[in-house]
């Protein structure tokens, strides 16, 4: 079925959540208010239906292809991503003095999102080239950003990240690449990249990868890591492009997934060293590369949001089409669709709920990002960045698992023909398996919501968090009505298991890690869950306010019901996580290794 963007949706997100009227008072951003929210989804939208979304069954079909180091990507694709440039989609947010829009990441992440439902392996390419432009606008000296970042940002060239070697995963202490210092201040560069998104294709002139390599005599482990930016082709002095590098493409992979997204193995130097230019200092490249990591967690967050999205919407069109048995309540005399039976009705309330919260908290964290970055008041900058850095983890971790839930219940709905390719129902469930492993696995988002963003401050970004969500709880108390008592009384029990078990992280992190961590991916579950069902209890608050004053009946309505429904069959997963973190520790680690 044809992808329709959720606009409708993203503008309550952005205008009651997320409060772009706030945002729009921040420096910088004084044009950015809900009449440009509007006008920029509406455009976004109609881009994204029709012209990317299209190619999304054509790219599962009829994937990028490899041949004599040439990357050939699937037909169309090359098109889109010039139309994609064309209208200033890849510059959206970034800086206007290098050619981008400068809108805040509150707007910006609502298109994140629908270009990522249209097609997940297109919007890959555009998410790269964003952590590139990050990485270079924080430490690229002015040098390298005269030369990178206008044609990143028009999208005339595009970039790459890359970490991963065959012997170095996520442990990035292990990395071998290398790099020697030249009397021109440049570098040349040798080494085996794998996975590298996008590191070869047909679609711009130029890619520009970040690599990071070790300088000759630097110190062992992550502290001895340097960032390189290492061109494709290299960039003479006027701009133009030069000659090849020696950074070449050998292989791309296989997978059971975004298959028309090439993910390639890079090889840099086989014939005398790649040319690399460092970025900023020697040894900081781990602390840069964060920079470039952290961005593309929470767009992976967005991914989550978006595959399942568009899971969703396939999954009710075949429920309101599929006949199937009569209905138990005898509604219906003979056979009828199967929207009419409870349990379909449960699978698809299920998979709207999760993704209308996993929305509003990744729409509310854009908000705080926009105001750590922008407002004028340096302790509300710090706050709004410590909520952020708390969010990413959840962002990215809860979204990526809950996407995996959703596509599985899009293709039971289906039944049977979920299992047929043809439907496509599959292609959702296969593509968003990915998500929950690159850019950091679940545990290495959950093991830093444990030490870094819970232990490291003893909770107190944790608990300010908690505090937040009782003043919800409080107003939905005096409400008064069935639901919003409902939306109260079932934060209020999530709220304390997650105090519970942040007291319990705080205590045990250092002491008895194992115990601790034993339960962190639990814990990012159990925080994730409870952030995005307080979300959902403040959409609950907007739109009886809207109700009362006659607004939109049927969204409104929608709106309370879904909160509601979360409140009383997501919420309490809580409670479970709570006595398996505080209580399960041990038993994690008891069998002896060699009795696996």
């Amino acid at each position: 079925m044809s992808y329709q963007a959720p606009v409708k949706d993203l503008l309550f997100n952005i205008e009651h959540l997320a409060n772009i009227e706030a945002v729009a008072q921040l420096p910088g951003f004084e044009d950015a208010g809900l009449e440009t929210a509007q006008a920029v989804l509406q455009e976004c939208a109609k881009f994204n239906q029709d012209v990317v979304a299209p190619l999304n069954v054509a790219g599962d079909t009829h994937p990028s292809s490899f041949k004599d180091g040439q990357v050939t990507t699937t037909p169309g694709f090359k098109d889109a991503f010039k139309q994609y440039a064309a209208g200033g989609w890849q510059g959206l947010q970034h800086d206007a003095d290098y050619g981008g829009q400068g809108l805040p990441k509150t707007i910006g992440a609502a298109c994140q999102e629908m270009l990522n439902s249209a097609n997940l392996s297109f919007a890959l390419c555009p998410l790269l080239t964003d952590g590139a432009i990050e990485a270079l606008v924080t430490a690229g000296s002015d040098t390298l950003k005269a030369t990178y970042l206008e044609k990143l940002i028009s999208g005339e060239w595009t970039g790459t990240m890359n970490l991963t070697e065959p012997q170095a995963g996520s442990d990035l202490a292990l990395v071998r690449s290398r790099a020697e210092p030249q009397p021109d201040g440049s570098y040349k560069v040798f080494g085996t990249k794998i996975f590298i998104t996008y590191g070869e294709h047909d679609m711009a002139e130029n890619i520009i990868h970040l690599v990071l390599a070790r300088v000759q005599g630097a110190p062992e482990g992550v502290k001895g890591i340097s960032l390189f930016v290492v061109p494709k082709f290299l960039v003479n002095a006027d701009g133009s492009l030069g000659e090849r590098n020696d950074a070449h493409c050998v292989s791309i992979e296989h997978k059971l997934g975004i298959k028309a997204s090439p993910t390639a193995v890079l090889q840099f130097g086989d014939n005398g060293g790649a040319v690399g230019y460092l970025v900023g200092e020697e040894n900081r490249g781990l602390e840069y590369m964060f920079i470039m990591m952290n961005a593309a967690r929470y767009a992976v967050g967005l991914q989550g949001i978006a595959v399942s999205e568009r899971s969703y919407q396939q999954a009710v069109a075949y429920a309101r089409e599929r006949v199937q048995s009569r209905p138990v309540d005898g509604s219906v005399k003979g056979s009828a669709t199967i929207i009419h039976h409870p349990d379909v009705r449960r699978m698809l309330m299920t998979m709207r709920a999760l993704i209308e919260g996993t929305r509003a908290t990744a729409m509310t964290a854009a908000a705080a990002y926009d105001a750590a970055h922008k407002h004028p008041d340096a302790q509300v900058r710090q706050d709004n960045q410590a909520f952020y850095e708390f969010m990413v983890p959840l962002v990215k971790g809860y979204s990526t698992e809950i996407s995996q839930e959703v596509t599985a219940l899009g293709v039971q709905v289906h039944g049977g023909m979920g299992f047929i390719e043809e439907t496509g129902s599959a292609q959702h469930y296969r593509d968003c398996k990915i998500l929950t492993i690159y850019e950091g696995t679940t545990a290495i988002q959950a093991n830093d919501l444990v030490g870094r963003k819970t232990g490291r401050d003893g909770g107190v970004a944790a608990k300010s968090i908690a505090a937040q969500i009782e003043k919800t709880e409080g107003e939905l108390q005096a409400l008064g009505t069935a639901a919003a008592q409902a939306v109260a009384r079932e934060l209020a029990a999530a709220r304390q298991a997650f105090v519970d078990v942040v007291e319990f992280m705080v205590a045990n992190g250092r002491e008895s890690p194992n115990a601790a961590f034993a339960g962190s991916v639990p814990y990012l579950m159990l925080a994730g869950n409870l952030v995005a069902g307080w979300n959902l209890g403040r959409a609950l608050l907007v739109a009886d306010k809207q109700l009362a004053n006659g607004q939109d009946k049927a969204f409104y309505q929608a709106k309370i019901i879904t909160a509601q429904f979360y409140a009383e069959h997501i919420l309490p997963r809580t409670a479970a996580l709570r006595s398996a973190i505080l209580n399960g520790g041990e038993s994690v680690m008891a069998l002896d290794m060699d009795d696996f």
